[in-house]
């Protein structure tokens, strides 16, 4: 009965003209930052500043945005947005919201920013839990090997 469901709602959406809305949000990962595909939000439109200030992963508001590298960024409050703006060098993600587990091994993934780690009071975002535990745990070892890969899978993005 459900898959009837799903099929129904999916022939609803095609015939309605409105499909693209139907379809789930996909990250570009051809871009130099992370951004949603359809919107140009960045990292999924969580506040970068809310990881250090708040602790944690914190949505922000369409209310309190910015446009800064080509993308769009969303904040929880004034405040927030205008130590991004003076300082996005150190409130954004590093790698653009790449996972440097992933550039490590020479390849770009999208990010989940649910996923974070913060080293050296920088931000890191992570595709899977895996690889931020594994960041965490030695994250010299792998920032050494993303020195190396990156400039290369930064140059094969788009400018």
């Amino acid at each position: 009965m459900r898959p009837g469901i799903a099929l129904i709602g999916l022939l609803v959406c095609l015939l309605s003209g409105i499909w693209i809305i139907c379809l789930p949000a996909e990250a570009a990962t051809t871009e130099r930052i992370v951004v949603n595909r359809f919107s140009g939000v960045a990292i999924e439109g969580f506040d970068p500043v809310a990881y250090f200030v708040d602790g944690g992963a914190e949505q922000g508001t369409a209310e309190f945005e910015a446009n800064l590298w080509g993308a769009v960024w969303r904040f929880r409050n004034e405040g927030n947005r205008a130590s991004f703006i003076a300082h996005p060098e150190v409130y954004g993600p590093q790698f653009g919201g790449y996972d440097p587990v992933d550039i490590a091994r020479g390849v770009t993934n999208a990010a989940n920013p649910r996923f974070y780690v913060i080293a050296d009071q920088r931000l890191y975002l992570f595709s899977r839990e895996a690889n931020r535990d594994a960041f965490a745990a030695n994250p010299e070892r792998f920032l050494y090997e993303v020195g190396k890969r990156w400039p290369a899978l930064q140059d094969k993005l788009s400018q």
